[in-house]
């Protein structure tokens, strides 16, 4: 019998196909490539060949980020909820945007950024002064209920009236659910793209009240240098995850690109560069 992630794995590249995010355009340049850069190119293409990409118009870039981010939420909500063994609770795992009622303030940890929001909308002053670095839009999220006492107090009495009056997990306490993991989702990593994913992690690092959440990337990018512009170094995100990082290690390795190899191995040895199929356990930490 297949693995779960294998098999869930496999249905990822088959979205990422179907859905027009990964191709390969008839001038032979796949839609997660640099068509400056022959050795992106090069990479790309190898990947795609390797997960059987048809040839078809590059999506416009907006559109085949928003695609990404749905697949990448597909993918963690097969996956992530089957490992309640590990981690169980009622979990929730959603794409954000500009539409959804769901915000960064919408959990336990960052309910106060609302406040501010509300008080810099009314105090021009106010706002220039403090900017919005306190705004963070996650692109995919994961959180979690809180839960009744009757559950905690299941096997045998835990909480009462008299302590343990301010605990997130307690739905008596409040009810707001309580973010596990922001995922930043994308295709590509230009550099202004690698500094949002940057950004996003820090002002959730900064503006928390309460524990803090997982913070991952994932990307398409075939290039290890523009991996490593993120990857590298520790204290915003936890780690970055490839779409097809078995595939992009054999591309690379094919390339001969010495630099490239050599980056790419101390990514991956360095553990600041996991395979998609990594995500989800690492989740359950």
């Amino acid at each position: 019998m297949k693995a779960l992630l294998s098999t869930e794995r496999k249905r990822y590249h088959k979205l990422l196909l179907e859905n027009g995010v990964l191709t390969i355009d008839t001038n032979g340049i796949p839609s997660n490539a640099d068509k400056s850069s022959k050795l992106s190119v090069s990479i790309a293409r190898y990947i795609a060949e390797e997960l059987m990409a048809e040839t078809a118009e590059k999506s416009v870039g907006q559109t085949a980020g928003a695609k990404f981010e749905f697949v990448n939420m597909e993918f963690l909500s097969a996956t992530f909820p089957k490992l309640q063994n590990l981690r169980p609770g009622v979990w929730h795992i959603v794409k954000l945007g500009n539409r959804n009622t769901i915000k960064t303030s919408s959990f336990a940890q960052y309910e106060h950024l609302e406040y501010l929001n509300r008080l810099t909308e009314t105090d021009a002053k106010l706002a220039a002064s403090m900017g919005n670095d306190y705004m963070v839009s996650p692109d995919v999220v994961i959180y979690r209920e809180a839960v009744d006492d009757s559950d905690i107090n299941q096997n045998q009495i835990i909480v009462d009236d008299d302590t343990a009056k301010m605990a997130y997990i307690r739905k008596k306490n409040g009810g707001l659910p309580i973010l596990h993991a922001s995922i930043s989702a994308k295709w590509t990593m230009r550099s202004d793209r690698a500094q949002n994913s940057r950004t996003e992690a820090l002002g959730l690092i900064r503006n928390r009240k309460g524990n803090l959440p997982h913070i991952a990337v994932v990307t398409g990018e075939p290039l290890p240098a523009r991996l490593a512009s993120l990857a590298l170094g520790t204290g915003d995100i936890d780690c970055m995850y490839h779409f097809a990082l078995y595939e992009l290690i054999e591309a690379v390795n094919a390339s001969g690109a010495e630099d490239s190899i050599e980056l790419l191995n101390i990514l991956i040895q360095g553990k600041r560069l996991k395979d998609i199929s990594d995500l989800p356990l690492d989740l359950a930490v």
